[in-house]
């Protein structure tokens, strides 16, 4: 071991009369501990956080759709199959169909009152259902059911609390014959009309599923089977075609290629683009993080700098002794370096211990609860990325040696007269 990192470990962790370190080098290890493990915890949740949500939405819905202005609805054609499903980097195809509608139940005592909520009905494959409910209870096949019978359906669970209904419960289904697939209303029609419009259907609530995502996902869509529901409102037609990638950071390439090979009247719709108002709260999320970071940051390097200093007073006599013996300054210079670096590591040591030990025990217990109302999600997600650990502890391992050059350098400036006499 070199003469430096040697009078280095002695002057930081083996003081001459004790055999533990100081009270002033036991708290810069502390502090860049916390520091560190602050700064990973930070970027471990932010990051967790913003993965969760997407993840939600992205699960919620498809990567891509494919529509015609004003929420037309349309035939389903095998070509336009056929382009979707020969684009390189698109996996799975599927047309969905739209309506808005009213939901109403029965009271619990089967009178004739009871709750109404506005509800758009999504028409899916049996295959897409199994996105929102557990195995084997996914939406009936509608070659296996009778036209005439009820309509099976998917509902959140904020709608079901809403309506007070469970699985099996039945529904009426309220909508506006003869208009589009949405069901708009255009307001000029009057109240015979409207009355003689009504388009009446009995639905029985075949599963509840719950995302988490409350305001316009659980709390208004309401899943059910694509040929059913085609049989009962618009035999054939659809409101557009799903599609998802095999990689989103292609999303946009493949949008653009898709809309111009399909033509007018189609567009391309992404996911980045239906959300974007939560995908921009996410985004605000990650702009909050460089301030954390540097502030947590400036915090650990007055640390470390005023450790040092501290340190070279009370270390004034076995410096002016080592100069004395003939130590040149700029091995003086490199004994608190030296000293500053050992501090260093060992508190970014215990930092990233601590920060993996509460990393691990959230993920396992769930300590800490959030409103799922206002965060969509019930306990704080972390990502354990070992990317985040190696970057703060390169990060602050050289923002300490950056900043210790300073004290080092005025210990290395004492001359050995003054030093001993101090």
């Amino acid at each position: 071991m070199k003469a430096e990192l040697y009078i280095a470990r002695r002057f930081a962790f083996k003081p001459r009369s004790l055999s533990k370190p100081t009270f002033i080098v036991l708290a810069s290890v502390i502090g860049i501990a916390v520091g560190t493990a602050a700064l990973i915890l930070t970027l471990s949740i932010v990051n967790g956080f913003a993965s969760v949500i997407e993840s939600k939405l992205i699960r919620f819905t498809s990567h891509l759709q494919v529509r015609q202005p004003d929420d037309r609805i349309f035939a389903e054609t095998r070509r336009d199959l056929l382009v979707l499903k020969n684009e390189p980097g698109i996996v799975s195809v599927s047309p969905f169909l739209e309506m808005n509608v009213m939901l109403r139940c029965r009271t619990a005592g089967g009178g004739t009152g009871g709750n109404i909520v506005p509800a758009m009905i999504r028409g899916i494959t049996p295959q897409e259902s199994a996105r929102f409910v557990h195995k084997g209870k996914e939406l009936p096949e509608g070659a296996s059911q009778s036209e005439n019978s009820e309509l099976p359906l998917l509902i959140g669970k904020t709608m079901a609390e809403s309506l007070g209904v469970k699985t099996g419960d039945r529904l009426m289904i309220v909508g506006i014959a003869g208009k589009s697939g949405s069901g708009a209303i255009t307001g000029t029609e009057s109240i015979v009309e409207l009355l003689s419009a009504l388009d009446l259907h009995v639905a029985r609530i075949a599963g509840i599923y719950d995302t988490g995502l409350t305001e316009g996902f659980d709390d208004i869509v309401v899943f059910a089977d694509l040929a059913r529901l085609q049989a009962l409102y618009h035999p054939g037609m659809i409101s557009g075609y799903e599609a998802n990638v095999s990689d989103l950071r292609n999303l946009n390439a493949i949008s653009a290629r898709v809309a111009s090979m399909l033509g007018y009247p189609f567009y391309t719709w992404t996911v980045y683009e239906r959300y974007s108002n939560l995908f921009e709260w996410l985004k605000l999320q990650k702009n909050i993080m460089p301030l954390l970071i540097i502030t947590i940051t400036i915090v650990a390097v007055f640390n470390i700098v005023s450790t040092l200093l501290v340190l070279i007073i009370e270390k004034t006599k076995e410096i002016g002794m080592l100069t004395a013996l003939g130590m040149e300054p700029r091995a003086v210079s490199k004994v608190f370096m030296g000293q500053a670096f050992m501090i260093s590591l060992v508190g970014i040591a215990a930092g990233n211990l601590i920060a993996l030990i509460l990393s691990l025990v959230e993920r396992q217990f769930h300590l800490i609860t959030l409103p799922e109302k206002s965060y969509f999600i019930r306990h704080v997600p972390i990502e354990i990325e070992p990317l985040h650990y190696l970057v703060v502890s390169a990060a602050v391992a050289l923002l300490t040696l950056l900043f210790a050059f300073i004290p080092s350098r005025v210990a290395a400036s004492l001359r050995p007269g003054a030093a001993l006499t101090a």
